[in-house]
């Protein structure tokens, strides 16, 4: 464990800095992508030439996407004894969910509610790739979307920015533990600062329009979250906001981030972001992007070669002062010394190490874990699960069923080809009952790749009639379906969220000859199934669940695990719904004024409310909420009130509930959503076992930042919930003084 202190470590930096010529200090911030094989024979040329020379000058301070304690050390040991200060680089990597070892897409992770399963799996995933030479993680993905359009939905936590933040609280603490000088922790990096979740449309890159009412109470928060962890870096993001581009955003990354919240850290800007201020608009060129971005502060430039080609020259013409460019290299380097690299540059270069710790034992009983609490039932008429373990005929259906990449999801760039356990395969290890298995349709029509459309069958309908054929013939009938991995994930939004391709009429077709259907969703984010919901008994949201994946869906199909995972995004029941989210507003019409008037907030063909709202789960067994009360129905100032509410499991199954607490404040200085969670337990009862859950009501619970331009409490009535989804109606009503 390191002992160096801040001011020893303040110290340093700045002896450092003295020391350093403009062009070294302006390499600091300069991250390269892995240009060339390092080990190998290959002759370096073109940009990668000139990029090896850079690194030879001491003119970068990161990589990314270099992995492997061979490329890694290959690298370190040209900055570290090959450059006149020696100065060690960072290696950043998309440590996204898992490394090489895979867990669940964040979005299911977050369908847990379950903290320290998340921070564990945070830790597992940084242990893993810093034996692989890796340092610092792109993650987490810390912005709140409400629409499933967004094809990042599934690297985030979800809708609710109280959930939100304290995901990526765990997720900070995960990557960068208690100690960041260990060799197994690496420096995390909350992205993206700030609002790309709220891409218009759902469309990835796209225009950001927002109030600053939502800014601060429903975007920020997760944020902060991450700073309260300390979190060594932050991610700019790619939209503008208030018409500005992030990247460039003053107010942002100077009076906010670093002056209203005092980060000590540096910001990172997105791939290319920089440079595609000239795309928005708002720089002429390269170099005057470098300018706005430097004074912005964005203090490491990704990709865009904009900082190392044009600050010399801004610095020299005044109009860059060489003020910044030291308080950015300042931030940097004052993260490598944290992590221990200017003591030990080779520390996360232990070939030993690296065959130890990938792929071990541990960390695949963790992902398990991790898969199992991620996944959600969001259906069982007349108890069609779990399965009979013996005797059992079952029809297994779908293109997804056999798959062993598209499990793995998005985001998983270290990880092989086809090394998911499919569903088959965990359906198989359960050798009692008859399993058989038909591909059906196919979803996808040619090869998959992360920076390529996925493309997707819509003509060949071969595989349905066989199908059909066996669903005839069988007891049960699980379809697997849903989306490809890679249907989700950056620069994937889609406009129709319903089943891709001919999925759907697989399922009606199947549907008609045998009614006895489960149906396992496998997908990136909330979809449209509201033809499923009506129709198929039972239905499991296994989302994309990693490495571990059908052991995990096999387990709960069969009972092994009751399922207790709760959605931490509404499910719409169409498309065109979205953006469909609980703590909406309460407009000025909420409700019709005279039988049959057109005149409230709705839709005319469709249901205003979720087909599956938030924080909704079931579990094979069943929780009766009672008792609810409060010790007093006012409070004020430093007091506080305590609710409780008596929980019994009626159900013949052991199982874990998520009680939820809501409140709704009437009036405020801005308009108040109509829910809000502000706190969740999680409670594991017995068969005919009963529990109170109790909950502390205080001025923090009702706080939020209000016209006024600040956060605080404001006196009133307010409604409390409790229950086990978003949707409850279990109400009392208190008042604040």
């Amino acid at each position: 464990m390191s002992t160096t202190t801040n001011s020893s470590i303040e110290f340093k930096v700045d002896s450092l800095l003295k020391l350093m010529t403009i062009e070294e200090k302006i390499g600091q911030l300069n991250q390269y992508n892995g240009f060339w094989n390092a080990t190998g024979p290959s002759p370096i040329e073109g940009k990668a030439a000139k990029k090896h020379q850079h690194l030879k000058n001491g003119w970068v301070g990161a990589m990314l996407n270099v992995k492997g304690v061979k490329e890694v050390k290959a690298l370190q040991k040209i900055a570290v004894e090959q450059t006149r200060l020696g100065i060690p680089l960072l290696f950043g990597f998309d440590v996204i969910h898992g490394h090489k070892t895979i867990s669940p897409i964040p979005l299911a992770e977050a369908a847990s509610w379950d903290l320290e399963a998340i921070k564990n799996s945070a830790q597992m995933a940084a242990e893993e790739a810093a034996a692989e030479g890796i340092n610092w993680t792109f993650a987490p993905m810390v912005d709140v979307t409400r629409d499933a359009r967004w094809g990042r939905v599934m690297e985030g936590a979800g809708e609710d920015p109280f959930l939100g933040s304290k995901i990526a609280y765990a997720r900070v603490k995960g990557f960068q533990g208690d100690d960041l000088s260990s060799e197994k922790t690496i420096a995390a990096c909350a992205k993206h600062f700030a609002g790309y979740g709220f891409a218009e449309a759902g469309r990835d890159y796209n225009t950001v329009d927002t109030n600053n009412e939502t800014l601060e109470n429903i975007i920020f928060p997760p944020f902060k979250a991450t700073i309260e962890a300390d979190v060594k870096t932050f991610m700019n993001s790619f939209n503008e906001l208030n018409a500005i581009p992030a990247t460039g955003n003053k107010y942002l990354q100077r009076n906010v981030l670093k002056g209203k919240w005092n980060f000590k850290g540096f910001v990172v800007s997105d791939w290319g972001s920089i440079s595609e201020m000239i795309n928005h608009g708002y720089a002429k060129d390269s170099k005057h992007a470098a300018e706005i971005a430097i004074n912005a502060g964005s203090d490491m430039d990704m990709e865009s070669y904009a900082y190392v080609d044009y600050l010399k020259e801004l610095v020299a013409e005044k109009k860059v002062d060489i003020k910044k460019i030291d308080e950015a290299v300042k931030r940097v380097l004052t993260v490598k010394y944290e992590l221990g690299l200017f003591d030990d540059p080779y520390k996360y270069c232990n070939e030993q190490r690296e065959l130890e710790t990938v792929g071990k034992k541990e960390f695949l009983e963790g992902v398990l874990d991790m898969a199992k609490k991620s996944i959600v039932l969001l259906k069982n008429d007349n108890q069609l699960l779990p399965l009979k373990k013996s005797g059992l005929s079952i029809g297994l259906i779908g293109d997804l069923a056999d798959d062993k990449t598209s499990p793995l999801g998005s985001w998983r760039l270290a990880a092989e080809e086809n090394s998911a356990v499919s569903v088959l395969e965990g359906m198989n290890k359960y050798t009692l009952n008859k399993v058989q298995f038909s591909r059906g349709v196919k979803l996808t029509t040619g090869e998959t790749d992360f920076i390529f459309e996925t493309p997707i069958n819509t003509s060949d309908r071969t595989g349905i009639n066989e199908a059909v054929d066996l669903a005839k013939n069988v007891e049960v009938v699980i379809m697997v379906l849903g989306e490809h991995g890679l249907q989700s994930g950056e620069g994937r939004s889609r406009t129709e969220i319903g089943l891709p391709g001919l999925q759907q009429e697989m399922l009606e077709e199947v549907y008609k000859v045998n009614k006895n259907i489960v149906l396992v969703l496998a997908n990136g984010r909330p979809l449209a199934i509201p033809w499923a919901a009506k129709h198929i008994p039972a239905i499991v949201e296994s989302w994309q669940l990693g490495t571990q994946s059908g052991n995990a869906i096999a387990q709960v199909l069969y009972g092994d695990y009751n399922p207790s995972g709760k959605l931490p995004m509404s499910f719409p029941r169409s498309s065109s719904q979205t953006p469909v989210y609980y703590n909406h507003k309460n407009t000025g019409r909420p409700i019709s004024s005279e039988p049959n008037s057109v005149f409230w907030s709705h839709y005319i063909d469709e249901k205003n409310d979720a087909l599956f709202p938030f924080g909704y789960g079931l579990s094979y067994t069943n929780f009766e909420y009672s008792n609810f009360k409060l010790d007093k129905n006012s409070f004020s100032n430093e007091g506080s009130i305590k609710a409780s509410v008596t929980l019994t499991n009626k159900g013949n199954f052991e199982g874990k509930e998520v009680v939820q607490l809501y409140i709704r404040d009437l009036i405020g200085s801005y308009t108040r959503p109509v829910k809000e969670l502000k706190d969740f337990k999680m409670i594991t009862l017995k068969p005919n076992e009963t529990t109170t859950v109790e909950f502390e009501i205080n001025k923090k619970t009702i706080e939020f930042y209000t016209a006024n331009g600040r956060f605080g409490a404001e006196s009133g009535d307010f409604h409390l919930f409790v229950g086990g989804s978003s949707a409850t109606q279990m109400k009392l009503d208190f008042t604040y003084n």
